[in-house]
């Protein structure tokens, strides 16, 4: 059951975080934000960061090129972690049953949105020809109730509203069709794949396909190192339960031990990331600005045209 105040703190970040995307860009307005602050709102992180973090990559692909209005994955994310880690639906479950219908839906409330702002710039113009620099601020401010509203009414509404019918949803479905289940939850896992493998069709894959190898590469070899690591952690932490080793163990040493082997942290991946991505921006921006700005034969978008 959804609680009264996590519907209100939910509802004004879905109100807050369309302006944050369109004014201050601080990232507050992504996915997998989006994610972090409902799991920190309904109590569960981690099952927050996962559905924010795949929709994150399924708007990388579908919703970064493209017209203006764009599906809202972000409103998306929201309500399939309440809904997710209110009722127990599976994640998967979730992104594909909630978050991408709803994600789907909301591009309507966004044209609205943009349909409406229009009222408000007309008064900004005719203050303008009037030099009434008051009413240009109050109407610019005015016009942010528009955004707001287009994403805050429908989240409000489905989390103060659709509760039951989720919940009997997730019920009908656990007892009458775990095939559809089951083909929800694999699509939930392939979709961001899929928007990921979109967003490569767009970069200049050709052009730096030594960083993607080498990036691939990096990663697949730390990942093993570090699975044999923890596992070869777990496996003599766990002589702690044999009698006779159990005697001669410091037990606080012993947990000082388990506690040092971790898994990957995506810190280490991120910053590799980030070495390369400057390398390649250093490399760019010492070509000659003639060769940078001459357009691409292969036909794939260069930086210099997104």
């Amino acid at each position: 059951m959804i609680q009264w105040w996590q519907i209100l703190l939910l509802t004004l970040y879905s109100a807050y975080q369309i302006l944050d995307e369109l004014t201050i860009v601080s990232s507050a307005g992504s996915p997998v934000f989006a994610g972090f602050i409902t799991g920190l709102v309904m109590g569960n992180m981690t099952t927050g960061l996962l559905i924010g973090g795949s929709l994150q990559l399924v708007v990388l692909g579908v919703g970064t090129f493209g017209g203006a209005s764009r599906i809202d994955a972000t409103s998306g994310a929201v309500l399939a972690t309440a809904f997710s880690i209110a009722t127990g639906i599976d994640p998967e479950l979730a992104i594909s049953a909630i978050a991408v219908p709803v994600a789907a839906l909301l591009v309507y409330t966004d044209v609205l949105g943009r349909f409406s702002t229009t009222y408000f710039a007309h008064r900004i113009d005719k203050h303008v020809e009037n030099f009434n620099y008051k009413g240009i601020e109050r109407n610019y401010l005015l016009g942010a109730l528009p955004w707001a509203l287009s994403r805050a009414l429908p989240v409000f509404l489905a989390l103060a509203l659709g509760g039951p019918a989720v919940q009997a949803f997730a019920d009908w479905i656990k007892n009458n069709a775990q095939w559809l289940a089951d083909g929800l939850i694999l699509a939930g896992k392939m979709l961001p794949g899929v928007g990921f493998a979109i967003l490569l069709r767009y970069l200049p894959v050709k052009k730096n396909l030594a960083y993607l190898g080498l990036g691939f590469a990096i990663t697949a070899m730390l990942t093993t190192l570090y699975g044999y690591v923890t596992t070869l952690g777990n496996g003599v932490t766990a002589l702690y339960g044999i009698p006779l080793v159990k005697d001669l163990v410091d037990k606080e040493k012993l947990a000082a031990f388990a506690g040092s082997f971790n898994g990957l942290p995506m810190i280490g991946i991120a910053v590799i990331g980030f070495a390369l991505a400057a390398i390649s921006y250093k490399n760019a921006i010492s070509r000659p600005v003639a060769a940078a700005a001459a357009p691409s034969e292969s036909g794939e978008i260069e930086d210099d045209e997104l």
